[in-house]
């Protein structure tokens, strides 16, 4: 079951992307806090410690994966699963975010809001 007071950080450089996950994961009872770009994102995350990322890979300010590798790398923010929403979906990408990343997820752009909402309520139901 779903407690209605997860707080989920989307690190994205799209607004628009932000705009309709939190329409989506917002029904649920998700609160979302969207950051636009990878450095207002990283200092968002150490700030908000939320429940759950969500992170695009491909920003102009600073790449997603550095700024994955910097949350997994602090004290603080290590433990935060993270699900990757990216539209570079090629299958080896794929397999380095899962298998060599170790992210908890990985959501490709364009995705449905059902498989939004199923793969952030499989995540935080670990």
């Amino acid at each position: 079951m779903i407690k209605q007071s997860k707080r989920l950080v989307y690190i994205e450089d799209e607004a628009e992307m932000i705009d309709l996950v939190r329409l989506i994961l917002g029904r649920r009872g998700y609160t979302i806090m969207g950051a636009n770009g990878g450095r207002v994102g990283l200092e968002l995350v150490r700030k908000e410690l939320p429940d759950l990322v969500l992170l695009d890979l491909m920003m102009p300010d600073m790449d997603g994966w550095d700024v994955y590798h910097q949350i997994k790398s602090e004290e603080l923010t290590r433990d935060i699963p993270v699900i990757v929403i990216t539209a570079k979906a090629q299958n080896i990408d794929k397999v380095l975010g899962l298998r060599i990343a170790k992210v908890e997820d990985y959501i490709s752009k364009p995705f449905s809001p059902q498989e939004l909402l199923e793969r952030v309520d499989q995540v935080l139901s670990r």
